[in-house]
């Protein structure tokens, strides 16, 4: 490999200085606050925190919600990934069903809540349609509605990539070696995917029990340790200590979820050669799959559909004639409009300088020979762990007095280290795959390493780069838990407006908002999409 340049040192120190000063310290200043008292360090905070029923009953809460909905989530997604790798269903469908699941990822959690009310609520869209209210929309039925379309989109991705890397020809095997439908199933579906399985659920529990944003909307009297957060840090006598104890105990999820993860390793394993084997016809398997995945896909979608429609009806759901002026409202409101381009401006900077810090982290450690380059891979793994809620909580520890207190920087800093690992890994991964010797070669041509990144390496992976700016974008939009102790009146962001707009019961300008932040989440993809598609021709 090539030698280690002094440009790279520069690039590699200011990267972990960021952070050091962003993630680091933060979550030192978190946890040295849990400990604070008028006493000077004790442990009185964390005694007062775990002898508060009301707060132990709202963690029970949290774990009880978070477990039912990783289990179903599990089993849904495994359902449409199976649906779309080991069936016949004819292609144009499954394209359909692996696009309109990820529809509520363009989209705020807290707007989830708000639609399900309006779906399911006396006088919902769906409770009209079925002629009665099927179940209680506020507390636990709520919760679990909106975690399983929140969580849903992610952990079918999850098992969708992990059944890219199974061999189907061992199913047909099976058959032929005589096994029973469940043997088969068992030993060439389920035993090759249980690590991804067991990744999904609890990528689905951590999700789940660090949101914000579903119980601030449908949570009603059933508490949940986000709101307890919330309500302990921006209620009327904020406590920082007590807080902080709180959002430490919401990384303990996290940690043991890292300890399982690597538990669920040894169970992976891996084919000396995948084989492209058609699947054989078997009808009853292709229908059932195709109509079971096509209701839950319908299913997810219809809870959505109110808030299309209620927007542009005068009064839903008691006037049903057309109007336009509650997205004119809208559109005439320079507050909201005002918000409206403070998310796009957020999500623009976050995505430029998040894809930028990510990629040279990526490259650093991949395609350099610096001794401390595997440190970001550590970084990355504790960036994964970590709730939006707990980092912006150590942010307002930390900066509370400094000039980055209510600043847009401040927020755009949060977003790139809490979306870090994704765009991370997608950029590590596509740099690995590359020829390793082409820096070499650039610099026995004379060509500087700077000039070798920018002439070779960046045009072969600018289809990952631009995935990575799309991820990036798209979670800045749509996160509120990450921001929603950052923000002041001057940096309000879409996802925070909302939250005050609940308040005064404006749902057509949360709709409005909400449908703003689709349209421009869906664009984005679509751009970002047709961009790769052209570099992969071009490629």
């Amino acid at each position: 490999m090539h030698n280690a340049k002094p440009e790279m040192r520069v690039i590699f120190t200011v990267i972990l200085l960021l952070f050091v000063l962003f993630l680091f310290a933060p979550l030192l200043i978190l946890l040295v606050r849990s400990f604070e008292s008028d006493q000077g360090a004790t442990l009185s905070n964390y005694a007062s925190v775990l002898t508060d029923s009301e707060l132990l009953a709202s963690i029970g809460n949290s774990v009880k919600v978070s477990a039912v909905t990783a289990v179903i989530t599990t089993i849904l997604g495994f359902i449409l990934a199976y649906s779309i790798h080991c069936t016949n269903i004819i292609r144009p469908v499954k394209g359909v069903l692996k696009t309109a699941i990820i529809v509520p990822m363009l989209l705020p959690t807290i707007t989830y809540g708000f639609a399900i009310m309006y779906s399911f609520g006396n006088q919902g869209l769906i409770t009209r349609l079925v002629g009665r209210e099927l179940f209680e929309i506020y507390g636990f039925n709520g919760l679990l509605i909106g975690y399983v379309i929140y969580t849903l989109p992610p952990v079918f991705l999850l098992i969708d990539n992990a059944f890219k890397y199974t061999d189907k020809k061992f199913m047909i095997v099976s058959k032929l070696m005589g096994d029973g439908l469940l043997r088969s199933f068992m030993n060439t579906i389920l035993r090759p995917l249980a690590g991804a399985l067991g990744g999904a659920f609890v990528l689905s529990f951590i999700l789940s029990f660090t949101d914000f944003g579903i119980p601030a909307s449908v949570g009603g009297t059933y508490p949940v340790v986000a709101t307890q957060l919330y309500q302990v840090m921006l209620g009327s006598i904020p406590d920082f200590n007590e807080g902080a104890v709180i959002a430490v105990l919401m990384l303990v999820p996290a940690v043991f979820g890292i300890w399982l993860l690597k538990a669920l390793e040894r169970l992976n394993f891996h084919y000396d050669r995948l084989s492209d084997t058609g699947l054989p016809q078997h009808r009853v398997r292709d229908i059932s799959f195709g109509v079971i995945s096509s209701v839950i896909v319908l299913g997810v979608l219809s809870v959505f559909a109110v808030m299309f429609i209620a927007p542009w009806l005068n009064s839903y759901p008691y006037d049903m004639t057309f109007t336009l002026k509650h997205v004119m409202n809208v559109v005439q409101s320079s507050d909201l409009t005002g918000v409206y381009r403070n998310s796009l401006w957020v999500a623009l900077l976050t995505a430029l300088a998040g894809t930028l810090i990510a990629y040279a982290s990526a490259l650093l450690n991949v395609r350099t020979p610096l001794k401390a380059r595997s440190v970001v891979d550590g970084v990355s793994m504790i960036t994964n762990t970590v709730p939006g809620m707990v980092l912006g909580i150590s942010y307002l520890l930390l900066f509370n007095g400094s000039t980055l207190k209510g600043t847009f920087a401040i927020i755009v800093l949060c977003n790139i280290v809490h979306f870090f690992t994704t765009p991370y890994l997608m950029a590590k991964n596509a740099l690995s795959k590359m020829n390793p010797s082409w820096e070499t070669t650039g610099e026995l041509l004379g060509d500087s390493w700077f000039k070798t990144v920018f002439r070779v390496v960046l045009p072969n992976s600018i289809s990952t780069v631009v995935e990575m700016f799309s991820y990036y974008f798209i979670n800045a939009m749509v996160t509120v838990s990450g921001i929603i102790f950052l923000v002041s009146a001057q940096t309000s962001l879409v996802a925070s407006k909302i939250k005050e707009l609940q308040h005064f019961a404006k749902f057509n300008e949360i709709f409005v908002l909400s449908m703003l932040i689709f349209m421009t989440n869906l664009l984005i993809k679509l751009v970002c999409d047709w961009l790769q598609r052209r570099a992969a021709i071009k490629g």
